[in-house]
């Protein structure tokens, strides 16, 4: 098995069937058992598979976090997706299939077996796991067979015997440092060559113009005793994990940083075509968060948004990166730090399970909010009666030609979501909704819907309002619903707003339902 297939389902199934026909002479011959209908007995072992996985394929650059998470995990489904995110969160390039840091790996695994062995895998080797980890060194220097060598001045000068040894110099490691040297040595003779902790390691037989004190004055910062310490425990440790798109943070759900983000990440589907549907991504921020400073006269906050889209197998699905910019007058800005900020991509999909991992950077802190979310884009039966998703918005009004192609725009209307659901008392809730494959009317040849609006308290009914397919359809059997309802009489709290939507030609009837909050 290639080691490119790492990752995916590990299932050896192991037969054994016996059969014994008995004789006696007393009785009739029993009927021997046909193999075919005989039940076959089979033991899955992927649980070993698995475990090979985290004990030798991925331990040189797996954490200890990692590690533990994964030995919680109680199904292969489960151990599947996590291996998937594993190689997903080392990717550099995540816009592509290939993932160049996983295939990198395993080549420097197949070459560390194949020059490193000695008794054992040469995975398993010092020499290996340095390499198979931090990939290969800048520059080698051999001394396969010891003997002689001339002492550096840091190393104290004077000659010295050696074992077999190699130095090893890496320009730079993540997460150790620059200007790195490393010594292998083997005391042994055996081939394998061990990590050396100092620079005396390799010595067999010091020379006569060796001093033996002379080293500590010699001493590079580098080889001093506490800096090798440090160097040879992050040698030994997993490299930095390194998420393309999402700089210095850890995938979690939530909002990370030492000064945070509140953002908000909502998620609309409107049909497209049988196989594609229309998926927004909205974004929104507090702009109490955000750092202002002023720009041509206007206080201004800079972000930018990365959105990264997966499949559930870990394949990329899409991507979007914007610098984003939110301004207001020096007499507004207080007010508008009490407001949020609301930033929107489209993005074509298929209908299937994804998963979106959005940031949000202030560009002037570097302070990040992430969110991390699971969605399904659905498929729209195109025999059944079915809805978009409910938007509620702050605005809500026809587009012209000039706002074609911007954001926020839906079809012929101008729609600005509130993520929030709050409104202030007398503010107009936008609500915003798409039915599909109404049936048709055969005397006007148009779909016949019949809409009702209802606003709930408490799960009871507190207004109803009616409408009619009349000047609702825009494209075939698509129907666009779009009102402003009144919160004038609402007192402050949370309330529900149900559209129902009924086919007159087919019976079928759908309805969607959203909150809001008329504020105090």
């Amino acid at each position: 098995m290639s080691r490119s297939s790492l990752g995916r389902s590990f299932i050896a199934i192991f037969v054994a069937s016996i059969f014994t026909v008995s004789v006696n002479a007393q009785t009739p011959a029993a009927t021997p058992t046909d193999p075919d209908k005989k039940p076959i007995k089979a033991k899955v072992e992927s649980n070993n598979a698995f475990k090979r996985w985290v004990a030798e394929d991925a331990g040189p650059i797996i954490t200890d976090a990692e590690k533990r998470a994964y030995l919680a995990l109680t199904t292969d489904e489960e151990r599947e997706n996590f291996i998937q995110d594993f190689w997903n969160r080392r990717d550099p390039t995540p816009d592509t299939e290939e993932n160049e840091y996983r295939e990198a790996y395993y080549e420097r695994t197949t070459y560390a077996n194949e020059h490193f062995a000695s008794g054992i895998p040469g995975s398993k080797t010092d020499r290996g796991r340095i390499y198979i980890r931090w990939g290969k060194p800048d520059e080698v220097e051999s001394h396969p067979s010891g003997g002689a060598y001339d002492k550096a001045s840091y190393e104290g000068g004077g000659s010295a015997t050696t074992y077999p040894f190699e130095r090893w110099f890496y320009r730079h490691l993540d997460g150790v440092g620059d200007g790195i040297e490393i010594e292998f040595v083997d005391q042994t003779g055996s081939g394998e060559y061990r990590l050396a902790s100092d620079l005396n390691e390799k010595i067999m037989i010091v020379g006569p113009r060796q001093q033996t004190d002379a080293i500590a004055s010699y001493l590079r910062e580098q080889d001093r005793p506490f800096n090798v310490i440090d160097r040879f425990k992050n040698l030994n440790s997993p490299p930095p994990i390194k998420y393309s798109g999402l700089p210095g943070t850890k995938i979690e759900t939530g909002v990370l940083g030492p000064n945070p983000i509140g953002l908000d990440l909502q998620i609309g589907f409107f049909s497209q075509s049988d196989d594609r549907v229309v998926t927004t991504f909205t974004v929104q921020t507090n702009n109490k968060d955000l750092k202002f400073e002023s720009v041509g006269g206007l206080e201004t906050a800079m972000l930018n948004v990365v959105g990264r889209l997966s499949s559930v197998a870990g394949r990329p699905a899409g991507s979007f990166e914007d610098s984003v910019t939110t301004s207001a007058t020096t007499d507004e800005l207080t007010s508008v730090k009490d407001r949020r900020s609301i930033y929107q991509r489209v993005v074509p999909m298929s209908p299937g399970i994804y998963r979106a991992d959005v940031m949000v950077r202030d560009v002037r802190t570097g302070n990040i909010g992430v969110v991390k979310m699971g969605f399904t884009v659905p498929k729209y039966d195109p025999k059944k009666l079915s809805t978009s998703s409910l938007v509620l918005a702050t605005t809500l009004r026809p587009t012209d030609s000039t706002e074609i192609g911007n954001r926020f725009v839906v079809g012929n209307m101008k729609l600005v979501p509130n993520l929030s659901g709050i409104y202030k008392p007398g503010q107009p809730v936008g609500v915003y909704m798409q039915v599909y494959n109404a049936g048709t009317d055969e005397t006007t040849l148009r779909p016949s819907v019949d809409v009702e609006y209802v606003v709930l308290k408490d799960g009871k009914q507190i207004s109803s309002t009616t409408e009619d397919w009349n000047g609702l359809s825009d494209s075939s059997q698509r129907l666009t619903l779009s009102r402003l309802l009144p919160t004038e009489g609402l007192k402050p709290g949370d309330y529900e707003v149900k559209i129902i939507a009924k086919d007159r030609v087919s019976g079928q009837k759908v309805e969607n339902t959203a909150g809001f909050t008329v504020a105090k």
